[in-house]
């Protein structure tokens, strides 16, 4: 048997306890088959452990180890780090658990919150750098943790008990979504949920950065006056919240 063959059938054996891989290895290592096979899935079964705790509390420990090990048999690792591994986890909730979406949205939310601690760094926009900048050509730029995501059910609200020791509320769906911002402020890994219409700022920000295009739409909403006061509270709450990393735009 070849290296590739050999590997090929380590990993059939991994991933699927293939008896046809395991037969060309040979019966006399499977003692050793078994022992790999039992350690590959602790390793897995320990990574979602430490990636979901307050899942892991609002499922309770062998609900979460059920669905964890339906996990593990149908996704195996597709990276060279484990810390990506549990980003398919969502998916496989909903499958498993679709009258109770917020589960999989509790998934989502803790997930985002751990990328968010570890991605990239960006030094938070401050109020000073705002001085000569022609507002008509400024282009916004969101810490690159910033992300949104739509949630239809109070899904946070339940993290933020449980993350806090307090009895976490029923879960409950919500009339229409909500969107929820994950970012990193400093070092630690934050969320909010927004009001629709801050949703929508933080979305054509992200689209093309035009502060102008967004003191449009607001002007469109609110009257000139209003619209322009808007658009510079929604401005002044992000660089409080460290969500900016940069302008451009200097006069």
């Amino acid at each position: 048997m070849s290296l590739l063959a050999l590997q090929r059938d380590f990993r059939l054996w991994l991933t699927e306890e293939s008896a046809e891989a395991a037969d060309r290895v040979g019966a006399a290592a499977m003692p050793g088959l078994q022992i790999y096979r039992n350690n590959y899935r602790a390793q897995l079964m320990a990574c979602m452990e430490d990636s979901f705790p307050q899942l892991r509390a609002w499922l309770g420990d062998d609900a979460f180890r059920a669905a964890a090990a339906v996990h593990i048999d149908r996704t195996p690792p597709h990276r060279w780090t484990l810390d990506a591994y549990p980003v398919d986890l969502p998916a496989t909730l909903a499958d498993l658990h679709p009258d109770d979406p917020e589960i999989a949205e509790l998934a989502r939310l803790e997930l985002a919150l751990a990328e968010a601690f570890v991605g990239p760094d960006a030094d938070p926009l401050r109020a000073e750098a705002l001085a000569g900048i022609d507002w008509d050509r400024a282009l916004l730029h969101f810490v690159p943790t910033l992300r949104l995501i739509a949630m239809d059910t109070n899904a946070a609200s339940i993290w933020t008990a449980l993350s806090g020791g307090e009895e976490p509320p029923a879960a409950m769906p919500f009339p229409s979504p909500v969107t929820v911002a994950t970012w990193r402020r400093e070092s630690v890994s934050c969320f909010r949920t927004l009001e629709d219409e801050e949703a929508a700022a933080m979305r054509s920000i992200m689209r093309d950065g035009s502060f102008a295009a967004l003191c449009e739409q607001f002007v469109h909403l609110h009257g000139p006056e209003a619209g322009i006061v808007r658009a510079g509270e929604l401005l002044g709450r992000w660089i409080v919240e460290q969500c900016l990393a940069d302008v451009e735009g200097a006069g």
